[in-house]
């Protein structure tokens, strides 16, 4: 297995309507890169409606791992701005960058994948409508919280490169200008300028 080593700590958030593909995709890239992940249908599985016990338990286990400065995945609290401007917060005052990811899938697979998972037990079993109310829920990123976008029809390979190439690109946009400048002729040692009148 391999592990993000990044320059600076991610917090990656996952966004998307129940059903996209998100929390596949960030179970995948935190077992393929051993990192902490935060998942807050987990623990509401074991709390049921109480949902002000679930919140304050994500946000406790979030804040322990933000103290680890390892770069984290983050699924399932980040459907509206107001809870994606709260985890940047949080982000920046523990010093990680955040990356946005949006996995977008159509509203007609999205719902019957969530409605076969909730008869599968491996969640709380959802109605049609409540499905419905969630996707409404939903606030779409803005094009100022710069969301990288996913298909949450492709591979997970697929989905992986996409995410690795842009948590890698500030490096790379670093080494391209690590070359010393060029000087003009004129400003090189033992040349003399002449300036023709």
């Amino acid at each position: 297995m391999k592990s993000l080593s990044l320059t600076k700590p991610h917090m990656i958030i996952m966004v998307g309507v129940p059903g996209s593909g998100k929390s596949f995709f960030a179970e995948k890239f935190a077992d393929t890169f051993r990192a902490p992940y935060v998942c807050r249908q987990k623990i509401a599985l074991h709390f049921q409606e109480d949902t002000e016990a679930i919140d304050a338990i994500a946000y406790d286990q979030l804040d322990e791992l933000l103290k680890t400065q390892q770069s984290i995945i983050v699924d399932g609290f980040a459907d509206t701005r107001a809870a994606r401007s709260e985890l940047t917060r949080r982000a920046s005052a523990a010093s990680y960058n955040t990356l946005l990811v949006w996995v977008q899938t159509d509203p007609i697979t999205a719902k019957s994948r969530t409605l076969k998972l909730s008869k599968g037990g491996s969640s709380r079993s959802l109605t049609s409508a409540e499905y419905d109310h969630l996707a409404q829920r939903f606030s779409a990123p803005i094009a100022i919280e710069k969301p990288v976008v996913l298909s949450g029809k492709h591979t997970y390979a697929t989905q992986a490169k996409v995410i690795l190439k842009k948590l890698t690109e500030p490096r790379a946009s670093i080494s391209r200008h690590t070359a010393a400048p060029v000087r003009p002729d004129s400003e090189k040692p033992g040349r003399r300028s002449i300036t023709i009148r």
